[in-house]
């Protein structure tokens, strides 16, 4: 598989269970893991979970516009980009958001290792390595 499709894939998969099961995302994090959503910092897969669990709104869903990868790193890692709106209830107007995610495999194992956010009404933005 290429790195492109390697990449969409990943995205078609976060944002799938993003949308419908939230608190599976806690799979693809490790112990070493960190969030930092908002200048907050969560450590470790129960308290992303926590966080994510926590976020005010019950239901969204995710339109994927544009999904552009490049190699980066020795080890294999690349840089993916990604933009899109994001709807949080029926009535409610669409967010646009962007989100950088910079990921390297481990052998067969996909996980999140490191996620930055900050909010805004317009751009939601995420920093990710994927270790």
């Amino acid at each position: 598989m290429d790195a492109d499709a390697v990449a969409k894939a990943f995205v078609e998969h976060y944002y799938r269970t993003f949308d419908t099961n939230r608190p599976a995302l806690v799979s693809l994090y490790q112990d070493g893991s960190m969030l930092t959503f908002e200048g907050q910092q969560f450590l470790g897969p129960a308290a992303i979970a926590g966080k994510l669990g926590s976020l005010p709104f019950a239901q969204c869903h995710h339109d994927i516009n544009t999904v552009d990868c490049q190699p980066s790193g020795p080890q294999g890692g690349m840089l993916v980009f990604v933009s899109g709106s994001l709807r949080t209830g029926p009535e409610e107007h669409p967010l646009k958001f962007s989100q950088v995610c910079a990921r390297l495999l481990p052998g067969s194992k996909l996980a999140l290792f490191d996620s930055s956010t900050r909010r805004s009404a317009l751009i939601r933005s995420d920093l990710w390595l994927l270790w």
